[in-house]
């Protein structure tokens, strides 16, 4: 069969090449952001890093990450989308080696940002470059054999690298980063040699005032929640004052930009559909609490309780499985109920899981309670992700379908990078030394621990409160497929 007839761009004996590159680059994505969460403590350890030095550690990937997802997007179909795509790749491998070698936590930072640029290059182009090259008629297997290898890597990264943390010394850390060299070249090495060029579109323009300006939106935000003052203490209220003015600003920057912009990355008249609306505020309430908790109860568990690293890996699990065993028949009821009740089904029981957590957390149980709840969160979760995907795309029509998934992606991952930022100031606020793994005699450690108990069951009350107001959400606002 020839490329036309085929409706790709990709040769049948060359597209197994496309699906390889994208499953190992979503590897690379899914494991850095799982298996770090893991790895705060040691990192902490490794350069005497404050609080807010690990949480920017995260926030520093996070929010370029989240600024530029769009722009990555749109360049991918502006230039060739498999050299965008091994170019996003590269930088993302490069950035991770830096931060084998950073020397400081805000070394560490910087590498981190640079690394979550190359991610917002690199993400958008896995699933779009399987749709590129696929035809129609094979695509929906080969997206399912993506989906199902990313599912297995993401639950083995935390595993793998908490056995890793667990075994090593202090600095055994740096190999969860570089572990990303051979995963990333052995992608690149195919795109560039065993895949064909893939026709551009030369007419379609970057937004870059709009990116730039949601850079510096994003970036005010967390330094507002998250910025150090005087000695690494907490900023003073004006400095938050002021930083909340500047985010205020450049938020109504952007906006305007976007209104006027020919080609924006966030074309701002589709939230005029309720539906849309809707679904992207549960997603946004959803994803900061499911971004919270994954965040901060390894901290609790690995700094307050002193598990062992491979132990705790084991959270991440049961909501890969659910994900992977459930989605498909829940996308499949999906269509004969309509996206919004099983959206607010699943959305409450995940608040009843982390508020669980929550009360429950000064038993110090990880098998009988921390592990029970998160199989609890998983469900939930599982009932959630199909139905809400369906609920975005299926709000909008067909020619919107890139802005609708792009938007949806960002906003979640804007919520994580609100999420850590202020529920870690709300921790910190709490017990100061939340998180940090000390040295302690017996009694000194007690309270260190029932300090991380109080703080993290904050954080859980919170974020479940957030998934009830994501279920009354979901359940007003979204109804059915049939007409979104």
């Amino acid at each position: 069969m020839s490329v036309s007839t085929a409706g790709t761009f990709c040769p049948q004996s060359q597209r197994r090449y496309v699906l390889i590159a994208a499953i190992l680059a979503s590897a690379l994505g899914f494991i850095d952001g799982s298996v770090v969460s893991i790895a705060i403590p040691a990192m902490r350890a490794s350069f005497g890093a404050s609080f807010i030095e690990a949480q920017w550690i995260s926030n520093g990937y996070l929010l370029t990450l989240s600024a530029f997802l769009l722009v990555g997007g749109a360049a991918g179909d502006r230039f060739s989308l498999r050299l965008v795509f091994a170019f996003g790749i590269a930088l993302f491998v490069a950035a991770s080696m830096l931060c084998t070698l950073a020397t400081s936590a805000w070394f560490l930072i910087a590498a981190r940002a640079l690394q979550g640029l190359g991610a917002a290059i690199m993400v958008p182009g896995s699933l779009a470059i399987i749709s590129k090259a696929y035809p129609k008629h094979e695509r929906g297997q080969a997206i399912g054999v993506w989906a199902a290898a990313s599912a297995i890597t993401t639950a083995a990264g935390p595993i793998l690298g908490g056995v890793l943390l667990s075994w090593g010394s202090e600095e055994i850390w740096r190999l969860i980063f570089a572990i990303n060299l051979p995963l990333g070249g052995v992608a690149f090495y195919l795109l560039l040699a065993k895949v064909p060029p893939d026709p551009n579109v030369p007419g379609k323009r970057l937004d870059v005032p709009g990116s730039v300006l949601a850079v510096l939106a994003l970036g005010s935000l967390a330094w507002a929640l998250t910025g150090p003052g005087g000695e690494g203490s907490a900023q003073p209220a004006s400095h938050i004052a002021l930083f909340l003015l500047l985010t205020a600003l450049f938020g109504f920057a952007f906006v305007i930009v976007e209104w006027w912009s020919a080609e924006p990355i966030m074309p701002l008249g589709v939230f005029r559909n309720p539906t849309f609306l809707a679904a992207n505020l549960v997603t946004f309430f959803l994803y900061f609490a499911l971004s919270a908790v994954l965040f901060y109860l390894p901290m609790t568990l690995i700094g307050g309780w002193r598990l062992p690293e491979a132990q705790v890996g084991l959270v991440f699990l049961p909501l890969t499985i659910a994900i992977a065993l459930m989605s498909g028949p829940v996308g499949r009821l999906s269509d004969v109920t309509g996206p919004g009740l099983l959206i607010a089904i699943g959305s409450g029981i995940v608040g009843i899981a982390y508020a669980g957590l929550g009360l429950g957390i000064g038993l110090m149980n990880f098998w009988y309670h921390i592990l029970p709840l998160m199989v609890l969160m998983g469900a939930g979760m599982a009932l959630v992700v199909s139905p809400l995907s369906a609920a975005v795309m299926g709000a909008l029509d067909d020619r919107d379908s890139g802005a609708a998934s792009g938007i949806n992606n960002a906003v979640s991952r804007v919520a994580g990078l609100v999420a850590v930022a202020a529920m870690g100031t709300l921790a910190a606020a709490i017990y100061p030394q939340f998180g940090a793994e000390l040295q302690l005699d017996p009694s000194d450690a007690k309270q260190h621990a029932l300090g991380n108990n109080a703080a993290f069951q904050t954080i859980a009350m919170v974020t479940s409160a957030m998934c009830f107001v994501a279920t009354v959400i979901a359940f007003l606002g979204i109804k059915t497929l049939r007409r979104l």
